[in-house]
């Protein structure tokens, strides 16, 4: 850091296509997004830098408005800082804005509000334009029936039946603000937003809602099916591609 230059706490908001990489988190040797950004932000700062991100996406996953935040005494004013960045990055990723927040502030740890957007192209027939971006699913499916069983996880319940294996939480009790349809011709997108989410939570939330979008499933059975410990009834894990992190909300 430059002596002289007062220390900032920079808050990015970044949007990225999450096709070729291997998620977040850096991983040594792999083409990560959190990796990305610290090499980048090193080599344009001329300073070491580490960003700390709201949360991890799996690879292929995507998102329009992830946090992060780093501390540095860059003199790059805040509103011209996404250009000058971004003109380093590669096109599949870039920093939407920055500007300070308070020296406390933590992206991992302070969100009050995630919500993910779900993306599902139902027909018989692959579109390749959504190849990388929802999820083609075959079956047809009935949107009425879709959206009374979104509405089933809406409350605050238990979740541990919705996440994968091989996450170290403990506390598995989310609420669900928000659990809403919506579709344009072929293309369905599900909206979820909550206190926080547990490891591919999302993901088989929708694959729930596509079995009674198919009449697979029956939404009354969400109930209880809430209420089990382990994830045997929800193991169609919807694939990474259609899940987009729409954005997380601070207090700040």
């Amino acid at each position: 850091m430059t002596a002289g230059e007062t220390v900032k706490n920079i808050k990015l908001t970044i949007e990225y296509d999450g096709t070729d990489f291997c998620g977040w988190q850096k991983q040594i040797g792999l083409r990560t997004v959190e990796g990305v950004l610290n090499e980048t932000l090193t080599k344009v700062l001329n300073e070491e830098v580490e960003v700390i991100g709201s949360g991890r996406t799996d690879s292929k996953v995507h998102a329009l408005g992830q946090v992060a935040n780093f501390k540095s005494d860059t003199p790059i004013s805040l509103d011209r800082f996404p250009r000058a960045v971004n003109s380093y990055l590669p096109p599949d990723v870039a920093i939407i804005s920055a500007e300070e927040v308070p020296m406390d502030f933590h992206a991992r740890y302070d969100p009050k509000r995630k919500t993910y957007l779900y993306k599902v192209q139902n027909g018989s027939v692959c579109r390749p334009v959504y190849r990388n971006y929802a999820y083609h699913y075959y079956r047809r499916l009935d949107e009425e029936k879709m959206r009374q069983a979104l509405g089933m996880f809406v409350g605050e319940h238990d979740f541990k039946a919705f996440m994968s294996s091989g996450s170290p939480i403990k506390k598995t009790v989310r609420t669900i603000y928000k659990a809403e349809i919506s579709r344009e011709k072929d293309l369905f997108v599900i909206e979820v937003e909550g206190n926080g989410f547990l490891y591919n939570m999302v993901r088989r939330i929708v694959g729930v809602v596509l079995e009674v979008g198919s009449g697979r499933l029956d939404a009354g059975e969400i109930p209880e099916i809430l209420k089990e410990k382990e994830n045997c009834r929800t193991r169609r894990l919807a694939p990474p591609q259609g899940l987009y992190l729409k954005n997380v909300e601070y207090e700040v």
